[in-house]
C-alpha cells in the first residue's frame, strides 16, 4: 500500500463533476452542509429514503408515476421495498434523446463499424415494439438473445423491455451446453441470436450450434436471426419460426412507443452465476432498483454527462452489458465491440479510444495486466487525450497494474477499480470522485451501501482480513432466485452467514487510506495452519515476474492440514526450473508473507476460466481433489482441466 497518492482530482475537475452538483442540489433542498464524499456517504446510509429520492429527482427518472412512499421495511435485509407505488419503464428511461447524434458507435475486430444515431435507435425499438407486440409477447415473458456486443442487442432489448418483457443473454462463443443450463431453466418465447460472429480474426458460423439449442427450448415461439457475418438469411431458413431481424420489423414504420408501465420491482434482467458448482443459478433483477443503482453509479460516481462516450470491453454474458446499456439513461454514447481485445494487435483498443475520443475506458484488470505483459507503452503512441477514467473490474486489480496504467498508459486519469458483481448488477465498493487513487486500492464503499468488513463472529474490523458484508438494504438487491418459493436458495447465497446482513463472499480488508483491498473469493481463500490467506495476495506477487503470465493458487487437503499449491501459466520457452521456482518462492515470500510460499510449484500449459474470464480455483481444486466439477458448461476453456487431474507432483 502506497503512503503517496498516484493521482488526484484537481478543483476543476471536482467541481465539475456530477455528484459535486448532486451535493450542491440536496443541501440546498434539504437545508444541508454536505462537502466531502464521505459526507454524502453518510447521508445515504442514514436516510436512505431521502438519499434514493434525491437520486430519483436528480437522475431524471422518467415514470408514469413515483408515488409518496419511498422506502417500507428499510430495516430488512432482504425484504425491504423501494418505492413500492412507483410505475415505470426501463427502455423509456434509456430513450431519452430522439437526434442525430450517435448513441451507438460499434466495432467487430476490424471486420465491422458503424454508428446508430439516437433517431435510429428511437425508431428500430418502436418497430420491435411494435413486431413483438403483434406475436403476443407480454410483460413478464422471458426473451434470450445469443448475441455479440452490438448495437442490434440494445435495440431488441430495449424493444422486448417496452413491453415488459424480461430480459436475458449471454455470447455466441458458449457452447450448446451452457447455453441450455441457463436459458433452458427459464423458458424463453423469444430467442434473439447472431448467425456467427469474429474472434481474433477469424469467423465462426454458429447455425449448428443454434439448431441444437432450439430443439432444447420447447417453449419457443419466434426466433429472429440478427445479420453479422452475412449468413442471416441461410442461418434462419434452417431454424423453424425463424426470420431475419430485419424481416422482423419490416412490416413497422416507426410510431410513438406504448410504454408498459410496471411497478418498481417489475423483473428486468435475469442473470447467472458463473461458478462451476452445479446448475448456474438465475438471478432475478428488478426495475426501478437496477435503473436507479446504475444512475447513481454511472454519474455519482462515475461523473458520466450527457454526451459523454462510455465504453466497456464486455460480452453479453457479462453483468458488465447490462451496465454500460444502462449509460443510455445519462445520455452517454455507448462505445460498443466485439471480438478479441489482441486482434489485430494489442494496440486495437487504445486506436478505437484515440479515433472516437472515449470518455470512459473500461476494462478488466487482466486486459490491463496482459498488456503489460507484452511490454508495450501506449503512452509512447496513443494520447487519449479525452479519456477521464480508465475503470476496472472483473478481478482485484494489483498494485503493478495500477503503477503500469500511470507510468505506461496516461498519467493524468482517474484509475477506478470497482467490485461488485452479478448478484447485485452493480459495485458494493468503487470511485470516490473527489478521492486520491492509492496503489493497490479501491477507494472507497458505494453510496447507499453501509459496507462492513466482519470477523468469523460477525463483529465490525478496522484492521485486517475479514469477509466483505453489506449491513442495510439498497435498491439493486435481486429479487431473488428464479425456480426458488420459498427463497431459501436465495437466503442460502447471500444471508445465512451473518443474520440480516448482505455477506459478497469476498475476502477483503480496509487500508490506512480508507479504501479497500479485496483478496480474492472467500471460498477460494487459503488456510494453512489455519491461517487465512487470500489467492490475490498470490498472484499480485507471481505476476510481477515476466516469465510468469498467470498463476492459479489452491489449497490441497494434505497430511491432516492444508497445504498451498500454485500452478503457474509461463511465458513460451520458458521451462520451470530449481532456479525459476525459488525466484517465485522469494516474490512470495518478501512480497507477501512466509505463510503464502506454496509448498508445491507445477506449470501448465492453461489455466480454467469461466465464460467472463475469471480464473476458477473451486474447479480445479475440486479435480485436484478427485471431485467432479458439477457445471463445466461455465467454463471458457473446460478442456484446460484434464491438465489438473493426477498431477503426479502432488501425489507425494
Amino acid at each position: 500500500m502506497s503512503a503517496e497518492p498516484l493521482w488526484s482530482p484537481d478543483a476543476a475537475r471536482i467541481a465539475a463533476h456530477r455528484l459535486t452538483k448532486f451535493m450542491q442540489s440536496v443541501n440546498a433542498s434539504r437545508t444541508m452542509d454536505m462537502k466531502t464524499y464521505d459526507d454524502v456517504h453518510g447521508f445515504s446510509v442514514r436516510q436512505p429514503d431521502s438519499f434514493w429520492s434525491d437520486v430519483w429527482d436528480f437522475c431524471g427518472v422518467r415514470a408514469g408515476t413515483r408515488g409518496e412512499r419511498v422506502l417500507v421495511d428499510r430495516e430488512k435485509v432482504p425484504g425491504a421495498q423501494f418505492f413500492p407505488d412507483a410505475k415505470l419503464n426501463f427502455a423509456q428511461n434509456l430513450l431519452r434523446r430522439n437526434d442525430d447524434t450517435p448513441a451507438m458507435i460499434f466495432r467487430g475486430e476490424d471486420k465491422v463499424r458503424y454508428e446508430v444515431s439516437w433517431r435510429q435507435l428511437t425508431d428500430q425499438v418502436s418497430r420491435l415494439h411494435q413486431a413483438f407486440r403483434d406475436i403476443g409477447v407480454e410483460a413478464g415473458d422471458r426473451v434470450c438473445a445469443v448475441m455479440p456486443n452490438m448495437p442490434e442487442t440494445i435495440m431488441a432489448f430495449a424493444g422486448a423491455n417496452s413491453l415488459g418483457a424480461v430480459w436475458s443473454s449471454c455470447s455466441p462463443d458458449f457452447g450448446e451446453r451452457g447455453i441450455l443450463d441457463r436459458f433452458g431453466q427459464i423458458e424463453p418465447s423469444i430467442l434473439i441470436v447472431c448467425d456467427g460472429y469474429y474472434y481474433n480474426g477469424k469467423t465462426f458460423d454458429i447455425t449448428d450450434k443454434i439448431e441444437q439449442v432450439v430443439k432444447g427450448l420447447p417453449t419457443l415461439k419466434q426466433v429472429i436471426v440478427v445479420n453479422y457475418t452475412g449468413n442471416a438469411a441461410a442461418t434462419a431458413a434452417r431454424l423453424p419460426n425463424a426470420v431475419t431481424f430485419d424481416e422482423f420489423i419490416d412490416a413497422y414504420a416507426p410510431a410513438p412507443i406504448d410504454y408498459a408501465m410496471l411497478p418498481f420491482d417489475h423483473p428486468l434482467y435475469i442473470l447467472f452465476s458463473s461458478g462451476t458448482t452445479g446448475v448456474p443459478k438465475c438471478i432475478v433483477h428488478r426495475t426501478g432498483g437496477v435503473l436507479l443503482k446504475h444512475l447513481a453509479e454511472h454519474q455519482l460516481h462515475g461523473g458520466i454527462n450527457p454526451g459523454d462516450r462510455v465504453f466497456y470491453f464486455t460480452t453479453c454474458g457479462w453483468m458488465m452489458w447490462n451496465w454500460l446499456a444502462s449509460a443510455l439513461a445519462s445520455e452517454a454514447t455507448l462505445m460498443l465491440y466485439d471480438g478479441s481485445p489482441f486482434a489485430p494487435s494489442e494496440t486495437v483498443l487504445f486506436d478505437y479510444a484515440d479515433e472516437e475520443r472515449f470518455t470512459v475506458f473500461g476494462t478488466s484488470a487482466k486486459f490491463i495486466d496482459a498488456v503489460k505483459k507484452t511490454g508495450w507503452r501506449p503512452m509512447d503512441t496513443h494520447s487519449l487525450a479525452t479519456v477521464q477514467a480508465i475503470m476496472s473490474t472483473g478481478s482485484t486489480l494489483v498494485p503493478e497494474s495500477f503503477d503500469f496504467v500511470y507510468d505506461a498508459i496516461k498519467r493524468d486519469v482517474h484509475l477506478a477499480s470497482m467490485s461488485g458483481g452479478t448478484d447485485l448488477c452493480g459495485c458494493l465498493v468503487g470511485i470516490n470522485p473527489f478521492g486520491a487513487v492509492f496503489s493497490g486500492e479501491i477507494q472507497a464503499a458505494g453510496l447507499g451501501h453501509e459496507i462492513h468488513v466482519f470477523d468469523d463472529d460477525g463483529t465490525p474490523m478496522q484492521r485486517g482480513k475479514g469477509e466483505l458484508v453489506n449491513a442495510n438494504s439498497f435498491p439493486s438487491m435481486p429479487l431473488g432466485f428464479l425456480n426458488d418459493d420459498g427463497g431459501e436458495r436465495y437466503h442460502d447465497a447471500y444471508y445465512a452467514r451473518f443474520d440480516n446482513v448482505w455477506c459478497q463472499g469476498d475476502f477483503a480488508e480496509w487500508t490506512d487510506n480508507g479504501g479497500m483491498i479485496i483478496h480474492g473469493r472467500s471460498d477460494a481463500t487459503l488456510n494453512p495452519g489455519g491461517v487465512r490467506i487470500g489467492t490475490a495476495e498470490i498472484y499480485a506477487q507471481v505476476e510481477q515476474i515476466p516469465d510468469v503470465i498467470e498463476g492459479l493458487a489452491i489449497g490441497q487437503d494434505w497430511d491432516n492440514d492444508v497445504r498451498v499449491v500454485l500452478f503457474v501459466r509461463l511465458a513460451d520457452g520458458v521451462v520451470l526450473d530449481e532456479a525459476l521456482e525459488k525466484k517465485i518462492r522469494t516474490q512470495i515470500r518478501t512480497g507477501a508473507s512466509p505463510r503464502h510460499v506454496p509448498e508445491k510449484i507445477v506449470a501448465v500449459a492453461d489455466i480454467p476460466r469461466t465464460k467472463s474470464g475469471k480464473i476458477t480455483e473451486l474447479a480445479v481444486r475440486d479435480v485436484v481433489h478427485g471431485r467432479t466439477v458439477k457445471n463445466v458448461e461455465a467454463l471458457a476453456n473446460a478442456e484446460a482441466l484434464d491438465l489438473f487431474r493426477d498431477v503426479p507432483a502432488l501425489q507425494s
